[in-house]
């Protein structure tokens, strides 16, 4: 399944809100393990080994 790097999030301005609100109270410490931790799952949902290679990739 190829990456797809064109804006494609619904609502970027609210899921941004969303993301600060998760981290919000947190040590830097709990803020990078919740960070650790939304990574992962969200390759879990992805699933797809290839697709993820792409994804750091674009991240680097």
């Amino acid at each position: 399944m190829p990456l797809i790097t064109e804006p494609n999030l619904y609502s970027p301005d609210d899921f941004y809100a969303d993301l600060l609100a998760a981290h919000e109270g947190l040590s830097d410490e709990e803020s990078d393990a919740l960070n650790s931790r939304f990574i992962l799952v969200l390759a879990n949902h992805i699933g797809d080994r290839e697709t993820l290679k792409q994804a750091l990739e674009a991240s680097k």
